[in-house]
């Protein structure tokens, strides 16, 4: 598998998409109301000859064989369904999982496969000015579609697979268990949004890890990048400092570089579970005088709602 060469494929491909003004469909049926997806459906690239002649050998969730008239020049991206999955409809702002097959449009030559693996590629959140959003559209889960980019004076056209595998909750699904005595006592809004109040005792001295949800994917593993949900506060006033939840989205940082007793509570966790963690200043942004963080010296509480994980394999590959 080439992943490294295929993501870096995927980045170049979805540039060209914005470059050639891919045009949206134009559908006189299609619901012009303000429902959930309308933007992504309206944004949706067109179908074309050469994205509705393409035919695939294999299963829906594996990487498949396409076929397709080889060296033909494409003008524009185009985008064709080749099978309606039977899920929901993809909405604007969903955080989506799928996986994809390239292949040379000269040759043929399959270019690389990702995302059939668990741990080989993060959700995206799609939206309407997205190069992602406007190839997946408002598809439904559990489509397959076919996306050909464009040929330009450096390379040929190039032919996707895409399956359409599943839109991501925003919060932690795994099975609630018992809170551990000592901890911040934690309290969940109905979109899973947390609030946490702080024990009437001293901070502890080292970090304290415990499973407020077990979810029940793969691991975390040390140097992956992993979706995350978060809210902290800290142990002296219970003031939050930082949250994603308040700003408004999940976050990812290549490598999950994060403070180490951060990391400490998501290495060996499972994907949905939600983690509780206390960190004391030397395993946060250090001790008052030894850090000019305006965080030093304070010891910070946090939830982690662990919604996704990439290996760190996958992209040396």
């Amino acid at each position: 598998m080439r992943t490294r060469p295929l993501i870096a494929l995927s980045a170049f491909a979805a540039t060209a998409v914005l470059l050639s003004g891919c045009a949206a469909a134009d559908d006189p049926d299609a619901d012009s109301g303000d429902t959930a997806g309308s933007d992504l459906c309206s944004a949706t690239v067109e179908s074309g000859a050469a994205s509705d002649e393409v035919t695939v050998d294999g299963e829906f969730g594996e990487a498949s064989t396409a076929t397709f008239e080889l060296g033909q020049t494409v003008d524009e991206a185009e985008r064709s369904v080749l099978s309606d999955g039977d899920g929901d409809a993809i909405s604007d702002g969903d955080y989506v999982s799928y996986a994809l097959s390239a292949f040379d449009g000269d040759s043929g030559e399959r270019l690389g496969d990702a995302g059939y693996a668990e741990g080989e590629l993060l959700p995206t959140a799609l939206t309407a000015d997205a190069p992602l959003g406007q190839l997946i559209g408002c598809a439904s889960v559990g489509s397959r579609l076919s996306i050909v980019f464009p040929t330009t004076e450096e390379a040929a056209a190039q032919f996707y697979i895409l399956d359409v595998l599943d839109v991501v909750p925003t919060a932690a699904w795994g099975e609630e268990q018992e809170p551990v005595e000592g901890m911040p006592a934690v309290t969940l809004g109905d979109d899973g949004a947390p609030s946490i109040e702080i024990p009437d005792a001293e901070a502890p001295t080292e970090v304290q890890i415990s499973v407020l949800k077990e979810g029940d994917g793969i691991l975390v593993e040390a140097g992956d990048t992993s979706l995350l949900q978060y809210h902290g506060v800290s142990w002296d006033d219970g003031e939050t400092f930082d949250s994603s939840w308040e700003n408004g989205a999940p976050i990812s940082i290549d490598g999950n570089t994060y403070v180490p007793g951060f990391v400490e509570a998501l290495e060996g966790q499972k994907v949905g579970s939600q983690i509780l963690v206390v960190i004391p200043p030397a395993q946060a942004y250090g001790e008052e005088g030894e850090s000019d963080h305006e965080l030093a010296g304070k010891t910070l509480v946090f939830t982690i709602d662990i919604l996704a994980t990439m290996h760190p394999a996958v992209a040396a590959q």
